[in-house]
């Protein structure tokens, strides 16, 4: 009888274990991160300048991240511009706080960078940087401006056509010289401006004829008026894996029409970097608890209301993927075979 009675009381106990080790781990990673981030200051940085595009994201975010992020630290913006955004990926990897409190907006070149450059310039890894995640994954548009004489493909074919560029690296400097290598363009590419905003006032100004390689919520954010009204610019082409109907409305057709059946392999290669258009990433040292405490609020504002409103009314595009998504691409894309990265190399260092 003393078994049979014990025996019940035994189970109890192990069912209770059992039931407290389904909670241990989660519970203990919302009160880990609740006593962690508690009174803290988050520091999200812009590899871009204040009043860009990519500021306009940063700046999203930080509203609104707080409230998903256990202890609801402080979230500020620091904006550090400089070499198509390889500055602020270096400092994010090698001199910012490596414990979860500073995480960088980059630019999607700065992480391309590395497999086509000179790799021992880089002092980070894009494979082992820690992915937070993307806001956006979008289409980049290459177009002239008001007035230019350059008004299609075929034109730009034919005729010597500047285009403003920021560095070596950036979207704006690699994608028109690739474009030149696959689809037989003249672009002649004019590079040293700070931000995307410059580039606009360059071509507005006389100095360029356009700009290629940005996104189209960009020219949402700093030019709507070039892509309707009265003084429309020149829709030139689109890039993307896909073709995006929005973009196609407004005119710009698909580069997939202007390349050889033998190039799609590198074009593919190429503007696979879109699919992380907004990427935010981390140290590759910051501890897994806060990480997971990162990418889950990362995803989880992004689908917050208030936040969707705000970008609705800013007309901001929202394709988020996960940081684990980011990552898995970042190796696909450097576990590309050589001959293929050397093509691509060719292709935007002419």
């Amino acid at each position: 009888m003393m078994s049979q009675s014990v025996a019940p009381r035994k189970l109890s106990r192990i069912a209770a274990a059992a039931s407290f080790g389904v909670c241990i781990g989660p519970c203990f990673d919302r009160a880990y991160a609740q006593d962690f981030y508690a009174g803290k200051q988050v520091n999200i940085v812009v590899a871009n300048t204040a009043g860009s595009g990519y500021d306009t994201y940063g700046r999203l975010l930080a509203r609104h991240i707080a409230k998903y992020i256990p202890g609801k630290p402080t979230v500020i913006v620091q904006n550090m511009p400089g070499a198509g955004s390889i500055k602020a990926t270096d400092y994010t990897v090698n001199v910012a706080p490596k414990d979860g409190t500073t995480f960088t907006l980059a630019m999607p070149g700065a992480l391309v960078e590395p497999l086509t450059g000179d790799p021992t310039k880089f002092r980070y890894d894009p494979v082992k940087i820690a992915y937070i995640g993307t806001m956006d994954s979008g289409t980049r548009m290459c177009m002239t401006r008001p007035g230019s004489t350059i008004r299609s493909m075929d034109d730009a074919r034919k005729n010597r056509t500047v285009m403003a560029a920021t560095a070596i690296g950036s979207s704006a400097y690699d994608y028109p010289n690739f474009i030149n290598a696959v689809a037989g363009t003249k672009f002649n590419v004019v590079s040293g401006y700070p931000g995307p905003g410059d580039l606009f006032l360059a071509a507005e100004r006389g100095e360029a004829e356009g700009v290629c390689g940005i996104e189209y919520s960009t020219y949402m954010a700093l030019r709507p008026g070039w892509l309707a009204g009265d003084k429309k610019g020149n829709p030139l082409v689109q890039l993307g894996l896909d073709v995006n109907p929005r973009v196609t409305a407004l005119g710009f057709p698909p580069i997939w029409d202007f390349i050889k059946p033998e190039d799609k392999p590198l074009v593919e290669l190429i503007v696979s970097q879109q699919v992380f258009q907004r990427p935010f990433l981390a140290p590759p040292e910051t501890p897994a608890a806060q990480l997971k405490v990162l990418r889950t609020a990362f995803m989880a504002v992004l689908k917050d209301p208030e936040l969707l409103e705000e970008a609705k009314k800013s007309s901001i595009e929202l394709n988020p993927k996960s940081g684990e998504e980011v990552e898995a691409l970042v190796k696909k894309i450097y576990g590309a075979p050589k001959s293929l990265i050397d093509q691509m190399a060719m292709a935007i260092r002419p």
